[in-house]
């Protein structure tokens, strides 16, 4: 569906600094989380209403998603604008990453556009106001913005944290969030955090998640909860035997589900030069046929035993069927939302509740 607003802002927008953009776009998102009457008007004018989607509600993780697609985490990064978000159209919202301390990150500038091929590179490194602070924003949210939509918590450990203590940092920001989210996301595959891709290898990451998973257990017992899910999200950039070790690891610690992808450190030929040699993880377009392929292979691997999350490149509601028919159960984007602006949300919402 074309969205004439978007197409006449988007090249006032886009003449911004690509981080400062963001700022402003949550910000506005984050007033209008905070009024009823606001959450409606945008319900109204950016999407199809509820009753009209054509999708359906789907069981994944043992959850009731309302629709198959979601805002990943990056966007959000500090829950102030979940409201709105489901207002928009996701059928789930996956805030964070979320570290157990506040940190700012890397420098500014550390998110770069290139508009010709739909993509953006970013060295964010998970700044963070920590979840103490995401912890309050989310206990904020009502009984009916909650019933809106599923609620994802991406958690990531603090730069400074050693590989050997990151057990202890996941631990920490899933006891802070862990009566907050519908599920959880252990994130150690972002680029931006330095040594955090390492924890992906087999050695460092069963410990790490059979802890997480331990922590999890527990806090649901004392909270006489059934335990909630547990994701793992993984790097585009693995190796075929760095994917298989990972899924080896996730099956014999109880991992509920996976994310593929995250940002790649490849530089594709259709990238500017300049854009090309920013420091930083790639997402968007150019990213889609490595996620297909990494979806395809976790699915032949692992079946409908570990559901996935399909993630990457999504710049179009064809995408976001290539994904399912890749073998996701559920699909996410992000850079495809900066690029495609709010209506876009209702067209990929379509295009996967069709023949579903």
């Amino acid at each position: 569906m074309s969205d004439p607003l978007w197409t006449a802002l988007k090249p006032l927008v886009f003449s911004l600094d690509a981080e400062l953009a963001h700022e402003l776009g949550l910000g506005f998102l984050a007033a209008v989380s905070r009024s009823r009457s606001a959450r409606g008007w945008l319900e109204g004018s950016c999407r199809f209403g509820r009753e009209d989607d054509a999708a359906s509600p789907v069981e994944v993780f043992g959850l009731r998603f309302p629709n198959r697609f979601g805002l990943a985490a990056g966007c959000d990064k500090d829950g102030r604008a979940v409201p709105a978000l489901f207002a928009l159209g996701f059928g789930f919202v996956e805030v964070g990453t979320v570290t157990p301390r506040p940190q700012s990150g890397n420098p500014r500038p550390r998110m770069f556009r290139a508009p010709g091929p739909g993509a953006l590179v970013n060295r964010l490194g998970f700044n963070s106001r920590g979840a103490e602070v995401v912890a309050a924003a989310l206990s904020a949210l009502d009984d009916d913005v909650r019933s809106q939509g599923v609620l994802g918590i991406n958690l990531g450990k603090n730069k400074l944290t050693s590989a050997e203590d990151a057990a202890a940092d996941y631990a920490v920001a899933l006891r802070a969030l862990h009566g907050l989210g519908d599920y959880f996301v252990v994130n150690v595959s972002s680029p931006n955090t330095p040594g955090l891709r390492d924890l992906q290898s087999e050695q460092a990451l069963e410990p790490l998640l059979r802890e997480v998973v331990r922590v999890e257990a527990e806090l649901a017992e004392a909270s006489g909860t059934p335990s909630k899910p547990v994701l793992l999200k993984l790097a585009p950039d693995l190796s075929d035997e760095g994917l298989e070790a990972a899924l080896a690891v996730a099956e014999s610690v109880g991992i509920t589900g996976l994310i593929a992808t995250n940002t790649t450190l490849a530089r594709p030929e259709c990238l500017p030069p300049e854009i090309a040699a920013e420091a930083g993880g790639l997402s968007g377009a150019p990213l889609l046929e490595r996620a297909l392929e990494v979806v395809a292979r976790i699915h032949a691997r692992v079946g409908d035993s570990l559901p996935v999350i399909g993630v990457g490149g999504v710049s179009a509601p064809d995408d976001a069927r290539r994904m399912l028919d890749a073998g996701a159960s559920l699909v996410q984007a992000y850079t495809g939302f900066v690029y495609g602006g709010p209506r876009w949300v209702g067209d990929v919402v379509g295009a996967l509740g069709e023949g579903r």
